[in-house]
């Protein structure tokens, strides 16, 4: 026996949306239902456990045989299951390979279903499985249905565990085609590793937030109730009929920028003005992290499986999941420690006496909600600046990069470049500075002023048409990134047409095959773009008829799979941050192999649950030591250290 595909269906009563696979299985009534198998790809076997049957010696031992690889789409899902049900410790990810990931490094759908539909399998995923799991492995209203209660129920249900086995075997024999980087397999162990690790939560802190937050907003819709004779405060259609009546203002929506421009406009209405300030603060959602957190830490205190490995199409990025910690508020409280302590006495009245607005504070502190475990301490390192380094390195923009390497500041420098003038950050012509920030951050991906407007080019006071200065400024002083965009582009479009393979700037490969473009990365890795095309688009403008990029994908709006467009710019965005995730995927398997336990990251910064002895400077080292695929790419890492998460 050389692989073996699992698929299980299980019970538990935890709720495996928002509690996590982790928590799922520590649940008291958890157990395996059905465990269907098929050994080196032969037929499939279903063994039927709710009804006693019990796994054959040869495939439990198996499970444990670092010699016999274990597949299964989204395999961490067997593997924790399977772990826990038999009282093992987690079994080794080194041993497993998770076709959905394969399927994602592909650009195709995480889903096993999906991907069955966009492969056009000729049997796919049954669609009865939705019900079915609904009534063998959920309770419904506390009643748990057994076998005996639906026999002709339960022998489709095991028919569905079958067919699911064979769907992810006709899956895995397309997707292996695309054999994935060494690195990037030693990646994704890594990665299991550290969901497996999870990070420690501080439980009184979290506990007292989320009911702070609770009884707080009550408060506000008990004062809104009586302020304005509203039933729901929290409607709406309600709050923009209030305004409409006691301000004459039409409200189309009531998100921050229009809630923004109402304030403006009501200036002087007391009552409308404060109608406003409450729905800002009964909206605010991000405090409902708190109540995530409640429902997916673990026994041991720790939550675990915060981050879903290739989880971003076509980069191959992580997802947050759970707690979504790839968006958590920033932290700006001077007095964060004395915030936190005040929130775990737990005294509300106490908190609204220090803090005008506790919405906003607690959620500053969600950030600190992950601490370190007794005796140890985070060292939080990131890069500076990651994406205008790599786009910059790969276009061969020189004078950026000549910023980078003498330690100089990039949006300052950035500024200075584009209005030809010094620019120095809280000294001469500072005040450009910010117009070279969003400059950088906007525009390296072939954006325009609509860009800079999504960066709040408005909120910074900027015209239309000092926005489109602002972009020719920009461009005129990167030409290379510019053309960049051009090179990419038209390496695609030959790709596709000819099929023929195109190598461009730093060994970066173009091609086509299967009908997929692929892009290969200076570190090995491919990104893919299933089904692409090249279309021609009649213009009778200044631009006149043009090619087209098209490729199938998921609308991350719709979230449906449909023909998706691209561009050089866009083009060049997927490449510049793929990158940057392979540069800290090679930070990430350094701290590993050096015994640095990270216990998770957000973006380009990782955050490591340091022993007694491990440096801060240990951790720095990992940022600035060259990669050998790219290193003249000025690369380098700051951190700090604290026994709680924070933005320093």
């Amino acid at each position: 026996m050389r692989e073996l595909g699992i698929d299980i269906e299980t019970y538990s009563s935890a709720d495996l949306k928002s509690c996590g696979v982790y928590k799922y299985a520590e649940a008291p009534d958890f157990t395996i239902l059905l465990f269907s198998y098929a050994v080196d790809g032969g037929p499939v076997i279903c063994c039927d456990m709710a009804q006693g049957e019990t796994l054959p010696d040869s495939i439990v031992a198996a499970l444990r045989d670092p010699a016999v690889i274990k597949t299964a789409f989204n395999a961490v899902f067997e593997r924790v299951c399977i772990s826990r049900y038999y009282g093992w410790p987690l079994m080794d990810p080194k041993q497993w390979r998770c076709t959905m990931v394969r399927a994602a490094r592909m650009g195709l759908p995480l889903s096993l279903g999906q991907c069955g539909e966009v492969l056009h399998l000729a049997d796919g995923k049954m669609k009865e499985g939705a019900t079915l799991i609904r009534y063998f492995s959920t309770p419904t209203r506390g009643k748990r249905h057994l076998p005996a209660d639906a026999p002709d129920r339960w022998e489709v249900f095991k028919r569905y565990n079958i067919r699911d086995v064979e769907v992810e075997q006709a899956i895995l024999a397309k997707v292996r085609r695309l054999e994935p980087a060494d690195f990037d397999e030693q990646l994704y162990v890594a990665d299991q590793n550290i969901n497996d690790r999870g990070v420690l939560m501080d439980r009184r802190l979290v506990d007292n937030a989320a009911r702070f937050d609770a009884e707080y907003k009550a408060q506000l819709v008990d004062e809104a109730k009586a302020l304005t004779g509203m039933e729901n405060p929290s409607s709406p259609a309600q709050i923009k009929a209030y305004l409409k009546k006691v301000a004459g203002v039409e409200v189309e929506t009531l998100n921050k920028k229009v809630l923004d421009d109402v304030a403006a406009q009501v200036e002087g209405n007391a009552k409308a003005c404060r109608v406003i300030e409450l729905r800002r603060e009964m909206g605010k959602t991000s405090n409902k992290k708190y109540t995530a957190m409640q429902q997916c830490v673990c026994s041991d205190g720790r939550i675990h499986g915060l981050l879903q490995f290739c989880g971003a199409a076509r980069t191959g990025r992580w997802a947050g999941r759970l707690v979504q910690v790839q968006n958590l508020p920033q932290n700006h409280l001077e007095d964060l420690d004395y915030a936190r302590q005040l929130v775990k006495l737990g005294d509300l009245d106490n908190f609204q006496l220090n803090y005008e607005n506790p919405t906003q504070v607690l959620s500053e502190l969600i950030r600190t909600a992950f601490v370190a475990k007794p005796g140890c301490v985070f060292h939080v390192c990131d890069f500076s600046a990651i994406e205008a380094r790599v786009v910059a390195w790969l276009s061969g923009e020189s004078w950026v990069l000549d910023v980078f390497r003498s330690g100089g500041d990039i949006y300052c420098s950035t500024a200075s470049k584009m209005f030809g003038v010094p620019v120095e950050k809280h000294g001469i012509n500072g005040e450009l500075r910010q117009k070279g920030k969003i400059s950088t951050l906007a525009l390296g991906y072939g954006g325009g002023v609509s860009a800079l407007e999504a960066m709040g080019g408005s909120r910074l006071g900027l015209t239309e048409d000092e926005e489109r200065d602002i972009v020719h400024r920009w461009r005129e002083a990167n030409p290379h990134i510019v053309k960049f965009w051009a090179t990419v582009e038209a390496a695609a479009i030959h790709a596709i047409k000819t099929h023929e393979a195109v190598t461009i700037n730093r060994g970066i490969v173009v091609s086509y095959k299967w009908g997929f473009l692929f892009i290969t990365l200076p570190s090995g890795r491919t990104i893919c773009y299933p089904r692409a095309t090249v279309g021609i688009e009649r213009n009778d403008g200044w631009r006149g008829d043009h090619d087209i990029i098209e490729y199938e994908g998921m609308n991350q709006i719709t979230k449906k799979w449909e023909k998706i467009r691209t561009y050089g710019g866009k083009l060049t965005e997927n490449v510049v941050q793929a990158i940057a995730r392979d540069i800290l995927g090679f930070i990430i398997l350094r701290a590993e192999s050096k015994g640095l336990k990270i216990v998770f990251h957000i973006h380009d910064e990782i955050i490591v649950e340091a022993e007694p002895g491990q440096t801060l400077e240990e951790v720095e080292a990992l940022f600035s030591d060259p990669i050998g695929w790219c290193e003249d790419l000025p690369l380098k890492g700051a951190g700090y250290t604290t026994p709680y998460y924070l933005k320093d």
